[in-house]
């Protein structure tokens, strides 16, 4: 996945937090959580149109939705042909380049479209273009350049500008973040839908940085992204469910969400459900199940030595079960 700001920016200011103890006892850090970087870009469209024009027509967009590439750029260059300011179509076939979708990539043919569809008012394609020359992929490096573009777009009321600018104002060019700044910018983007923001805002609450310390607003936001499919949150939410953390304590209702984490392939949320599936603490007690999870955790980079010493208590059959359903998981 494409992403253009790096999180350490945000890294530095999450806090460490702390599993109970009885089998779910390894300090939590923010490093572990493997998130992702924050610019919206990329792999993150094609599950969605790169526009959402209300008067756009089916064809070009619904061919890229259905994976019919070749299709999609056909469609949109007859859209543009039909119509020079159609800046959704010309935002599409940019995006056609960038993902190297039906056509070979072309990072640097992409930014030429998503110009044109920019200058024709297409705040998808100024985000697009921002995150192009924040990184220098395909255009110029240029951090004020992109700057100024993720502003446009956030005018437009695009949430990835807007969280983007929220965590540039953290790193301001490596002077003091400006953390009050990032607050309010991740509070118009997460309003706006954008569960990064929503998160990342949770965590500014949790930490009091740029608004005065509030646990229960920072599971309020982190608990938003969270449902929202915002991976990293789910397991931030379900440590504070865990330890009644700005919520009434629900060792339940965090074992679900560490296992919804879990399946989603993140290492932390398997290491902390096969803690809690180990211990039988907030969901049943399964070795096996538990083993698995810890297995898929430690071949991730998350070691834990307690877990460890629970897999050399399995019976063979035990063992046996644990690798089928490591075999099972993997081939799903």
């Amino acid at each position: 996945m494409t992403r253009a700001l790096n999180r350490s920016a945000l890294l530095v200011f999450v806090a460490l937090a702390a599993l109970a103890t009885v089998g779910v006892a390894r300090p939590f850090a923010a490093e572990e959580s493997a998130r992702e970087e924050p610019a919206r870009a990329g792999q993150k469209l094609q599950n969605k149109p790169p526009s959402t024009s209300e008067d756009a027509p089916d064809l070009a967009f619904g061919a890229y939705q259905r994976g019919y590439y070749s299709t999609a750029l056909a469609e949109a260059m007859k859209r543009i042909s039909a119509d020079p300011g159609d800046g959704p179509a010309m935002t599409l076939v940019g995006e056609l380049y960038s993902q190297g979708l039906g056509v070979r990539r072309d990072q640097a043919e992409a930014v030429r479209w998503y110009k044109l569809a920019s200058a024709r008012g297409d705040r998808q394609a100024t985000f697009r273009l921002a995150v192009a020359e924040l990184v220098g992929d395909g255009a110029e490096k240029d951090r004020a350049g992109a700057k100024t573009l993720f502003e446009k777009a956030a005018a437009e009321g695009h949430p990835g500008a807007l969280y983007n600018l929220g965590v540039m104002a953290i790193e301001n060019n490596g002077v003091v973040p400006d953390f009050a700044k990032a607050a309010k910018l991740f509070e118009q983007a997460a309003d706006l839908g954008d569960s990064d923001a929503a998160y990342a805002l949770g965590l500014l609450y949790r930490n009091g940085e740029g608004v005065e310390k509030s646990d229960a607003q920072a599971a309020e936001w982190v608990g938003r992204a969270a449902r929202n499919n915002n991976v990293p949150a789910e397991v931030e939410y379900a440590i504070m469910l865990f330890n009644g953390i700005g919520v009434p304590k629900d060792e339940t209702a965090a074992g679900k969400w560490f296992l919804k984490a879990a399946a989603r392939d993140n290492p932390v949320g398997q290491n902390r459900v096969a803690r809690i599936l180990a211990a039988g603490r907030g969901l049943p007690k399964d070795p096996v199940e538990a083993m698995k999870w810890h297995i898929l955790a430690r071949a991730a980079g998350v070691p834990d030595p307690w877990l460890d010493g629970e897999l050399a208590k399995l019976t063979p059959e035990q063992r046996s079960a644990v690798q089928a359903a490591v075999r099972q998981y993997i081939g799903r």
